[in-house]
């Protein structure tokens, strides 16, 4: 309920970028067009309804260009009777991306304190948008003594992840996006802000967990408004929709229950594991179809490459399965379909399912509960909060097809709980996801440092040398850092203590699914870098974006259906399953006894295959492109963070990690019962052998090496 019995408040929002007004936003018009845009404007507005705030001004660059509409170029412009967006002139008046914005931002601070020393009163709090107004924020609040409040919306240091995984080159990086600008303005910022506004508890601890300034206490969860006059239960006309009729030239019973999955063709939405799961189970095909929303398309062939793969993958996983009649995957969608969408399922008595391998918030889940939808949702991120919050589905392993099936018919066939499902995600979204849910929420946050009623504990704020990790590890999983709990536990604590200073990589044979599944066995956080398949492909944290670049270049002369031929029926090889194969990938059991790894080698050299091939652990044969490997790929990923080989401490325990052993790195090789793989390594310089096995052995090689230190000396362990 609104404070009547205390004073209003006057809030200023600041969002620099983009294109700001009041109607009509220009959303996807550019990269800096965004949900941003959207969340400011409505955030305004809903602040604007509560009788407990007197004023809300919405401060944005004033944008002079025939090039875009003449309203960006309106000195202020009113939202309601007590909300404004108002204009400040910020250097060139010209529209300008964002990242050309750094060296105007003084003149827009400049402009900000004159506007609001001509008001009748100061704010009683600034909240900034993004590093750039986070920049500005800082700067008013240390001259006027008024609290900030920060929204990060997206940070500087993930999204120099995503470039390098993209192809983008570091001089490139900072040449075009001035990313050492923004992380530096992002630290200024937190180390400022009294607090920091997040959508989910995992962005708090994987994102800004790696920033220097990082103050936990002084960051809040409030997620995001959903807009319910476009998000609400069914009519009752939505089968005789447009959106109804698209999906019946794809189903022969198209009045059965839907399970509705939607999302961009990415491999991390994991759409080909739920269709496959929908195969694995007659009695889910009996109940239900089910529909794949997976983002526009005209011609698939003209796609970016990884879409492309995902699009491709899901026909071709439909074909294997026959599931004609019974899978519908239309190729266009309106941004208004999208509820229709969600109320036909409702009607339909269906569900909503996100399968993705990471999810850190999920928009569509909360919307689709908005309509009345039951969801059945991956147990990382976001999800975990919407469904208790909400109680209104389940939570599944995304990696367990045959648990999603299960849990995806026991949601469809146990009517009562469905409708208990449906009725609570309507009741939850309102009470915890609606705009007057989130505004509630943001105010009993900025309330208090108002009313200064919370106590501020300040850190010693000290930057590290440098903008980013310069010490890595890397390690290899089974036999290796897996095997002994306490040690295991000893070692992931030390890289939670040091995640700031310390990049941490694990390398493995295991193909992504096979490998994620084994870390959520072992309790162990997604790393900073997966390396998977030996090597063949690289995932980035915080969302596994994969390096789509590292693919294409390993892709070199490489002809995997040859390969496969020539070893078809060589004595001493048994294919492994298909679970552990990928298109870059061909892996064997091997009996040494009967086939010559050697031999093999010559073998497809003679046949004019340059590959790589990998001996493991006395019985696995990984035939790789020749410029892939584990040690080739650490070193990709060298050349991408930008850490010097000296500075990284690699453990491995048999043949297939002999090459990221050796070289400039500090190797180990962990204890283990396939030593005789990596004898011939015994007598390089930088290479230990470790007298204790597991995660014990990485720990001992640690302190061999003196690995852990910081600006004020060496750090025993």
């Amino acid at each position: 309920m609104a404070s009547l019995n205390k004073t209003p408040l006057y809030i200023i929002l600041i969002s620099v970028h983009g294109l700001i007004r009041g109607h009509d936003l220009e959303l996807g018009r550019d990269a800096d067009t965004g949900g941003q845009t959207k969340y400011v404007v409505e955030l305004a507005r809903a602040l604007g309804e509560r009788a407990d705030v007197e004023k809300v001004v919405l401060l944005t660059r004033r944008v002079v260009d025939s090039q875009v509409s003449a309203d960006y170029a309106e000195w202020s412009e009113p939202l309601s009777e007590k909300a404004y967006i108002v204009r400040i002139a910020c250097g060139e008046e010209k529209y300008l991306r964002k990242e050309l914005l750094w060296d105007s931002l003084e003149n827009f601070s400049d402009n900000v304190l004159l506007y609001l020393k001509r008001q009748e009163r100061m704010p009683d709090v600034i909240h900034s948008h993004y590093a750039d107004a986070g920049y500005v924020g800082s700067r008013l609040s240390h001259q006027l003594g008024i609290p900030l409040v920060h929204t990060g919306h997206s940070l500087g240091r993930n999204k120099r992840q995503q470039l390098l995984a993209s192809g983008v080159k570091r001089s490139e990086i900072e040449s075009t996006y001035h990313i050492t600008r923004r992380i530096e303005a992002e630290e200024t910022t937190l180390g400022t802000a009294e607090r920091v506004i997040t959508s989910t508890q995992q962005e708090i601890e994987q994102q800004y967990g790696l920033y220097d300034f990082y103050q936990p206490e002084r960051m809040r969860v409030i997620p995001p408004g959903t807009d319910l006059t476009q998000f609400f239960p069914p009519l009752g006309d939505e089968k005789k929709s447009t959106v109804a009729g698209e999906l019946k030239r794809f189903l022969s019973q198209p009045h059965k229950p839907m399970i509705l999955a939607l999302s961009r063709p990415d491999p991390k939405k994991n759409i080909v594991a739920l269709i496959e799961s929908y195969a694995g189970s007659a009695a889910l095909q009996q109940v239900a179809n089910l529909v794949i929303v997976a983002g526009n398309r005209d011609d698939i062939q003209e796609m970016e490459s990884v879409s492309k793969k995902v699009l491709n993958e899901i026909l071709l996983v439909i074909d294997k399965y026959d599931l004609y009649g019974k899978v519908a995957y239309p190729k266009h969608h309106k941004p208004q379909d999208v509820a229709v969408l969600y109320r036909l399922a409702a009607a339909l008595q269906g569900v909503f399912v996100n399968p993705a391998l990471t999810e850190p918030f999920g928009l569509t889940l909360i919307e689709a509960a908005a309509c009345g939808l039951p969801l059945v949702a991956t147990e990382d991120g976001g999800p975990t909060d919407i469904i208790r919050n909400c109680q209104n589905g389940h939570l599944i392993n995304p990696l367990d097809r045959a648990a999603m099936s299960d849990v995806l018919l026991q949601t469809l066939t146990d009517k009562a709980a469905w409708r208990r499902f449906s009725k609570n995600g309507i009741q939850g979204v309102r009470h915890f996801y609606s705009w007057p849910a989130h505004v509630e929420s943001y105010l009993s946050v900025i309330r208090p440092l108002v009313e200064k009623t919370e106590p501020l504990n300040r850190m010693n704020l000290q930057r590290r040398v440098g903008v980013f990790r310069e010490r890595v590890i890397f390690t290899s999983l089974d036999e290796n850092l897996i095997g002994d709990p306490v040690s295991l536990a000893q070692f992931l604590q030390t890289m939670q203590t040091y995640r700031k200073s310390i990049i941490f990589g694990i390398a493995t044979g295991r193909i992504l699914d096979d490998a994620l599944a084994t870390l959520k066995r072992h309790h162990i956080a997604q790393p900073d870098v997966l390396i998977t398949g030996q090597g063949t492909q690289i995932y980035y944290a915080p969302n596994l974006t994969e390096d789509v670049v590292w693919l294409r270049h390993i892709d070199h002369q490489w002809n995997r259906a040859a390969v496969y031929d020539l070893l078809k029926d060589l004595p001493g090889l048994r294919i492994q399953p298909k679970a552990c194969q990928s298109s870059m990938k061909l892996s064997y059991f091997i009996d040494p006894t009967v086939a010559n790894v050697s031999e093999i080698r010559q073998l497809l050299l003679r046949n004019e295959q340059a590959v790589n091939v990998i001996f493991s652990f006395g019985q696995f044969l990984d035939v790789l492109p020749v410029r892939a490997s584990k040690g080739l790929a650490l070193r990709w990923c060298a050349e991408q963070f930008g850490f010097p080989l000296e500075k990284a401490l690699v453990a491995g325990v048999t043949g297939a990690d002999a090459d990221m052993l050796r070289g400039n790195t500090l190797g180990v090789v962990v204890d283990n019962r396939h030593l005789s793989e990596l004898s011939d390594l015994a007598n390089i310089e930088n290479i230990y052998f470790s007298k204790q096995q597991h995660a014990a052995g990485i720990l001992e090689a640690m302190q061999h090496y003196h690995f852990i230190s910081d600006d004020h000396g060496a750090v025993s362990i």
